[in-house]
């Protein structure tokens, strides 16, 4: 007989159940609560129930444990002082979705060389994330794999789907029930309306397949996510922060009868992958919002230790802090930045 079956797998090998990671690395109550009231922030902020901005800074991605924990202190120390015109979440994304090849992030490669020891990556990652939530500080992720979430979504405060996966109806139904506010970034070409419809799906109740906290397949039922919402990233390469662009969105939204509730990613094509020109990006859409423009939420700043990014290498030859992805902005510059835009706020 011949062979028709997984005919294009090399090897398979199961993984632990979201049941036995989650009490192998258990959270506590007082983690809990913490985030529960991350989220319920969160909630406020974009459902325009509290006036500050969410700000969402971090590394493009996570690629080594130490300094992550070097840039959540250094995130830290600043927290307090400007949480009276933002509410601080640090981004620590896990997944990294690609164009063509190329790292597919901590969950999948943790050691960065190939060897995809994914169950490492799973353990390192809800590691990382407990560590951040004594930290007191809330985390925002990608969400690109649909079984990960149940390994570690009890420890996110927001997430987002990606510009490549904002189309995907998948995503959309995943979505619909996460357990935190999710931001839906524009299509890579763009697109502003194929995000206004996946909110609109998520906010709908669905039935899909997943993986259940015992490890086997099941029917997950959704009653909707109500609090999704638009992120605007830019797209081929042209940006779309400006005035015009988010009083397109903010109709739009209007007229399909979604929330307006806009977060500007000050990264990507909006700043042309220059990490610099962030800067540029938040001070305009700051002034927006101190003009008038309250569909204005939040923003997003890609930022780690070191300006710019390196490519992979092998171990002992990278810098650490300095992106292995996206190239980002620098500690020293976005202390500034956010300080600055904090008094900003506060000006009459």
């Amino acid at each position: 007989m011949k062979e028709i079956h997984n005919i294009n797998i090399v090897h398979e090998f199961p993984l632990p159940i979201p049941m036995e990671i989650r009490s192998e690395l258990p959270i506590t109550p007082e983690i809990s609560e913490f985030v529960w009231k991350s989220r319920e922030t969160v909630r406020n902020i974009i459902n325009h129930k509290d006036n500050r901005i969410l700000l969402l800074c971090g590394p493009c991605s996570i690629d080594s444990i130490p300094a992550a924990i070097e840039y959540a202190n250094l995130f830290r120390s600043i927290k307090d002082e400007v949480s009276d015109v933002f509410f601080p979440v640090m981004r620590a994304y896990f997944e990294k979705p690609r164009t063509t090849i190329g790292w597919k992030g901590l969950v999948y490669d943790p050691d960065l060389d190939t060897s995809f020891r994914i169950e490492k990556g799973l353990r390192l990652t809800r590691k990382l994330l407990l560590e951040l939530a004594t930290l007191s500080l809330p985390v925002a992720t990608e969400v690109l794999e649909p079984i990960i979430p149940q390994y570690i979504a009890d420890l996110i405060s927001w997430a987002s789907i990606g510009a490549r996966t904002s189309e995907s109806q998948t995503h959309r139904q995943l979505a619909s029930g996460l357990s935190m506010p999710v931001g839906f970034k524009n299509s890579t070409d763009g697109s502003i309306p194929v995000a206004v419809d996946a909110i609109r799906t998520a906010s709908a109740s669905h039935s899909f397949l997943g993986v259940i906290d015992d490890g086997r397949t099941g029917v997950f039922q959704t009653r909707g996510n109500p609090d999704c919402h638009l992120v605007l990233r830019g797209g081929m390469n042209s940006p779309n922060y400006q005035s015009e662009h988010i009083a397109f969105a903010r109709e739009l939204m209007r007229r399909e009868k979604v929330n307006p509730a806009i977060v500007i990613d000050c990264s990507h094509a909006n700043s042309r992958r220059q990490p610099e020109k962030q800067a540029v990006v938040l001070r305009d859409v700051l002034t927006q919002y101190k003009n008038g423009e309250k569909a204005i939420r939040g923003v997003m700043l890609e930022s780690y230790i070191k300006m710019g990014n390196q490519p992979i290498a092998k171990k002992g030859q990278m810098i650490p802090g300095l992106s292995v992805t996206d190239p980002c902005l620098g500690w020293q510059e976005t202390k500034e930045l956010i300080l600055e835009s904090a008094e900003f706020l506060r000006k009459s």
